[in-house]
């Protein structure tokens, strides 16, 4: 990152939706994933902001709902994955590209994670991961259209970035994660302090992110699909489970029916 002062804040949306919004002391603005463009303009009307800069990750309509609109009021710079479904004149984005936003000082790379949809992109510079629906804290997106062995490479992709990294996922799935990854790996330490974290934040009715990439690795079992307590729990549900790419596919289908 360029400069210190980039303040990055969530506008809630819908049911469990976060809409990211990034300043840096001045009226410029960027905002990622606008699913819905009434909180947004709400926002920056408040607070007297100029929308610059627009970050889309993927397709879904709860990611970019708000965009037509949000352009209808300001002239922003549209950045996104290669996708027909995706209508409106934008910034093709691909693997190992840089978006630069020079209003906001800063900028980012982009990463081809192919999962949760065929497309999805995720954006990230030296401290901060904006992950869409690929990694969610504790948690990582449903297969809808990719396979196991296509998020086992998504997620190897963002282990990889630095451990401080703050990862800004796009919804407020944490506690319920967290439910999951218990049964998963009850016994693991960073996971019960997190869950700990977690439920105390909830019940102050605080957000949960952003998460660190380092703490994701500790109790994240999507990302653990190689650490022995997650391959033991995936083999209880299949004997011939293999460590990666096998143990992703049966705790995915298991967390999509618990």
């Amino acid at each position: 990152m360029r400069g210190s002062e980039l303040s990055i804040e969530a506008i809630p949306a819908f049911y469990d939706n976060y809409i990211w919004l990034l300043t840096a002391g001045g009226s410029a603005c960027a905002i990622v994933d606008p699913g819905d463009a009434s909180p947004v303009l709400r926002e920056l009307e408040k607070r007297g902001l100029d929308l610059r800069y627009i970050l889309l990750t993927h397709h879904h309509a709860d990611h970019i709902g708000g965009v037509a609109e949000l352009l209808r009021h300001y002239p922003a710079k549209v950045f996104g994955p290669v996708d027909d479904r995706i209508s409106f004149e934008r910034h093709l984005c691909h693997q190992g590209d840089r978006i630069d936003l020079p209003d906001l000082n800063t900028g980012f790379g982009v990463l081809t994670v192919p999962a949760h949809t065929s497309t999805h992109i995720a954006y990230y510079n030296d401290n901060v991961l904006f992950p869409g629906d690929t990694l969610f804290s504790i948690g990582c997106g449903r297969l809808f259209e990719g396979t196991p062995s296509d998020m086992q490479t998504a997620l190897d992709k963002l282990a990889a970035l630095p451990a401080a990294t703050r990862v800004y996922c796009a919804h407020e799935y944490t506690q319920s994660n967290c439910n999951f990854a218990l049964a998963v790996e009850p016994d693991n330490a960073a996971l019960k302090s997190r869950t700990e974290e977690v439920i105390e934040l909830r019940r102050e009715g605080k957000i949960t992110l952003p998460s660190i990439l380092g703490e994701e690795l500790a109790a994240n079992p999507f990302m653990r699909t190689r650490e022995q307590g997650v391959i033991e729990a995936a083999r209880k549900i299949d004997p011939s489970t293999s460590p990666g790419v096998g143990v992703m596919g049966v705790i995915r289908a298991w967390k999509d029916s618990f």
